[in-house]
């Protein structure tokens, strides 16, 4: 009898410990989120103010941000335009200003650095490439400010790796033009999620639900008919950029200050 209660209550602790493992997504999501920050610009004389680009992620010491090269946009210097982060809650807007250390276009990174004080690191993932059937999320703007800064995670499975196709120069989204370039070859390989992705998530982290260690980089998704339909009418058909190329970047260039 009493062998049969230490068998009883050890599957109980077996159980236990399997339904706290596997509920761990609320504690990373509220780790995740205090790095995660908005790419925009500012111009004092406009209305609005900021204007709201994409989406990016705190790494290293804290003062170093990635996101999408695309989300880099030319400024207008002559309206003393800047570059920056956007950060807060709601409507309670902050913007710091950033410079650009390194962009790689082939890959749609961009490096940009901060000054002040840090704010909370992601961990960023090996180099090597994820299997395919990995439970994934990410955290972004889906909308932008559109709906205030509140940052929205979602869930993904990597459901392949697949050719890179470049997003197009607003990477709004992907033409049933250029998913038929998938077939034809690129020069390294990019994430397919099943996650739907918007406009504004370009640049969001991609990373594993128990850990929060960044794995990728959303930078496009697959639209239906015209880019405009994303919000509408998504395909929940996404991309992300592998870490690896983040590692990359971060190797190359020296921070301005």
């Amino acid at each position: 009898m009493a062998k049969l209660i230490s068998l009883f209550l050890a599957a109980c602790l077996c159980c236990a410990g399997t339904v706290a493992g596997a509920m761990p997504l609320p504690r990373t999501i509220a780790a995740v989120k205090p790095s995660v920050v908005g790419i925009g610009t500012f111009n004092r004389t406009r209305s609005p103010a900021i204007v709201f680009h994409a989406t990016g992620f705190v790494v290293g010491d804290g003062l170093s941000v990635i996101t999408n090269a695309h989300a880099v946009t030319a400024l207008d210097t002559e309206k003393l335009e800047t570059l920056g982060i956007v950060t807060g809650h709601g409507d309670q807007l902050q913007f710091r200003e950033a410079t650009v250390v390194t962009i790689d276009r082939a890959h749609d990174l961009a490096h940009l650095r901060l000054t002040g004080a840090p704010l909370p690191a992601l961990n960023l993932g090996g180099s090597e490439l994820l299997e395919e059937g990995r439970e994934l999320v990410f955290t972004g703007y889906p909308l932008g400010i559109l709906l205030g800064l509140n940052p929205v995670t979602h869930r993904a499975l990597l459901a392949a790796q697949t050719p890179a196709i470049l997003p197009t120069p607003t990477s709004r989204g992907l033409n049933p033009r250029a998913v038929l370039q998938l077939q034809r070859g690129a020069p390294f390989t990019i994430y397919q999620l099943d996650g739907t992705a918007y406009p504004s998530n370009s640049g969001s982290p991609v990373y594993d639900p128990e850990t929060g260690t960044v794995v990728g980089v959303i930078n496009m998704t697959l639209v239906k008919g015209a880019k405009e339909s994303a919000i509408t009418d998504p395909s929940g058909i996404s991309y992300a950029i592998p870490v690896r190329h983040v590692l990359e970047l971060l190797q190359q260039g020296t921070p301005q200050k």
